[in-house]
C-alpha cells in the first residue's frame, strides 16, 4: 500500500537534503513531498526579517490543504519538528503519524532558541548581529561538523555548503503556540545522537524533553550524526517506510 510522506528539513537546509531518502521511499511506491520552507532551499529569495515559525507552519498547512493530503506521515528533522508539530496541531485530521528525526516537540510557549540554553542563545545572537545582518543565523561550518563522520565524504559536505542558507532568526525566537490537538496523534522518534535510555534520563531532568516520553510514542535508534538523511539515508528511508506500514495497520 502507498503512504504519503511530507518531509520537513531543519535549520539552514531545503528540500534537497531529503533527496536520497525521498528517492528511496518513492522506489518503495510511496508518495513523497519534500518541503522548501519560505526563505530556504529554492525559495531562498523569499527570506525576510519577518519570516518566522508561523510562516513555516503556514507553508506546511498550505501544502496539506492545497494538495488535499490525508493520512500523511509528517516527518520533521531538528527545527522542522516545531514546524510539523505546529502544522499537525492546526490540521490533525490530515495527519496519520508524526515522525521526529533526532528531535522532538517543544512545550507550548518555548522557542527553538531556548533549546541550547542561555549561553548558546547569546552566542547565536552575536552571530546574527555580526554576520547575519541582524536578522539571519549563518550556516554552521559543515566541514568541521562532518570531520569525524566517516559516512560523509567531501562531495556531501560540498552539497551541504551549496544547499544551505542563513536561517531567519525569528524562526528561532518565536515561541511555539499549540492547542494540544497534536497530542492525539501517534508519534515516532528516530534517535541518532542519543538513545532511548539517555532520552528517558534527559526527560526527567530537562522539562524541554518531557513531551518526548509523554504520549503514544515509538522509538527507533539509528546511531549517526544529527543529519541522518545525509549520513544514513537508506537506513532512514527503511525506518520511515516501516513507520508508514505501522500506521496503515493501526
Amino acid at each position: 500500500m502507498t503512504t504519503t510522506y511530507v518531509l520537513v528539513p531543519g535549520f539552514w537546509l531545503g528540500a534537497a537534503v531529503w533527496r536520497p531518502v525521498a528517492d528511496a521511499l518513492r522506489e518503495q511506491g510511496h508518495v513523497v513531498h519534500a518541503v522548501d520552507l519560505t526563505g530556504m532551499g529554492e525559495r531562498a529569495d523569499l527570506a525576510s526579517p519577518q519570516t518566522d515559525l508561523t510562516t513555516h507552519v503556514d507553508d506546511v498547512v498550505r501544502l496539506l490543504e492545497e494538495q488535499d493530503l490525508h493520512d500523511v506521515v509528517l516527518v520533521g528533522h531538528s527545527y522542522g519538528a516545531l514546524v510539523t508539530t505546529g502544522a499537525a496541531d492546526r490540521v490533525p485530521g490530515r495527519v496519520a503519524r508524526l515522525v521526529y528525526v533526532d528531535s522532538g516537540p517543544l512545550p507550548d510557549g518555548t522557542a527553538q532558541a531556548d533549546f541550547g540554553g542561555p549561553d548558546a542563545r547569546a552566542a547565536d545572537e552575536r552571530r546574527v548581529q555580526g554576520e547575519g545582518e541582524g536578522w539571519r543565523l549563518p550556516p554552521p561550518p559543515w566541514a568541521a561538523l562532518a570531520a569525524d563522520v566517516p559516512e560523509v565524504d567531501d562531495a556531501t559536505v560540498a552539497a551541504l555548503v551549496t544547499g544551505s542558507q542563513p536561517q531567519p532568526w525569528r524562526t528561532a525566537t518565536e515561541p511555539v503556540a499549540l492547542t494540544g490537538a497534536w497530542r492525539h496523534l501517534p508519534r515516532t522518534a528516530v534517535l541518532c545522537t542519543f538513545g532511548v535510555e539517555q532520552l528517558q534520563q534527559m526527560a526527567q531532568q530537562v522539562p524541554l524533553f518531557a513531551d518526548m516520553v509523554d504520549g503514544d510514542w515509538t522509538y527507533v535508534e539509528l546511531p549517526t550524526w544529527h543529519w541522518p538523511m545525509v549520513s544514513r539515508p537508506v537506513e532512514l528511508a527503511e525506518v520511515l517506510g516501516a513507520e508508514g506500514a505501522q500506521h496503515r495497520h493501526r
